[in-house]
């Protein structure tokens, strides 16, 4: 089906993806329009080998050659020069691609398949949660696209990782499904873009996606709880009652016991694992129960919990601080 110019949604080891032949133009073309994708968001390529990223790049540094190495198949994204073989439409006109091989068999097998490297954005319509099942994907663009891989849940369930390999300086555009930690530890320091700690702020095109455009929002309003651990129970109650109050229907999702909350619907994380894995679920099942505004507390931004608040603050409608 991606040999012929047609889009397949299938599982990854972090979202469900919407699959398309990286090299047609036409093809690349459809997934904006399915989504309602702004044209200036890059897609990222995907791969099934290490050895197909040659063709596609100008060149591989030395640093993003030891990350190929330590975390392909992988939750890791490397921008990288592209070549001119690399349609303008995958990568919004910029010189660079972005480009990863995914942990998943399913995908892997797919790719391979296909005998083209394959642009895979979420199965989604663009700005919503990202898909985690194959009914989520079902939920957004049933019968939009020509077919759809039921594989079950993702397994790690934020995106991946974006790294700016294209200079010796590395940098994190978007943090994912692999610890920045464990990035650091292969190939020292890595900078980051102030993006990732904040609401959109990039100009004109950026060089991976989820870095400009508000994001993973569900139809319900977020609002992201900040501050000192101590004070948060307080300020999320307080919020709590003055939304119950105007007769909105309130959820809460905390990473505490059960119990502190007088809230019509409460999700609780029991680790950061679980709560990267459940949270565009969480928001989705929230809509569906008919939840006007959603509650969540903030968590620490190390390990998963740097990609949490990221995904956050992009679907957040405000930010209270604690």
């Amino acid at each position: 089906m991606v040999k012929d110019g047609g889009l397949v949604a299938f599982p990854t080891e972090t979202v469900y993806g919407l699959g398309a032949d990286a090299l047609n133009p036409e093809a690349v073309k459809k997934i904006f329009e399915v989504k309602g994708r702004p044209s200036d968001n890059p897609l990222i390529v995907h791969v099934a080998s290490i050895e197909e990223v040659y063709p596609l790049v100008k060149e591989v540094p030395e640093k993003a050659e030891k990350l190929m190495k330590k975390f392909w198949p992988g939750p890791l994204t490397l921008v990288l020069k592209k070549k001119s073989i690399v349609p303008d439409i995958v990568t919004a006109g910029m010189d660079t691609v972005a480009i990863r091989m995914p942990d998943n068999e399913i995908a892997l097998a797919m790719i391979r398949e296909a005998g083209t490297p394959v642009v895979a954005p979420s199965a989604n319509i663009f700005s919503k949660p990202s898909p985690t099942t194959s009914d989520h994907v079902v939920s957004d663009l049933y019968g939009k696209i020509e077919v759809i891989i039921d594989a079950g849940a993702t397994r790690i369930g934020v995106e991946s990782t974006v790294i700016d390999a294209t200079t010796d300086k590395l940098m994190l555009l978007r943090p994912g499904g692999l610890n920045l930690e464990e990035i650091e530890a292969v190939v020292g320091r890595v900078e980051l873009h102030p993006a990732v700690q904040m609401m959109p702020i990039v100009n004109g095109p950026s060089r991976s996606p989820g870095m400009k455009y508000k994001h993973y929002a569900p139809d319900a309003k977020v609002i992201l709880v900040e501050g000192s651990d101590e004070r948060i129970v307080g300020k999320v109650n307080s919020l709590i009652t003055r939304y119950k109050r105007c007769g909105l229907v309130v959820g809460v999702i905390t990473m505490r016991k059960h119990g502190l909350y007088d809230a019509d619907v409460v999700k609780f994380m029991s680790d950061l694992n679980a709560f990267a894995k459940g949270l565009f679920s969480a928001f989705r099942e929230f809509d569906e129960v008919g939840v006007d505004v959603i509650i969540v507390e903030g968590v620490e931004e190390r390990g998963l919990g740097l990609a949490i608040m990221n995904r956050l603050r992009k679907a957040s409608f405000k930010i209270e601080k604690a």
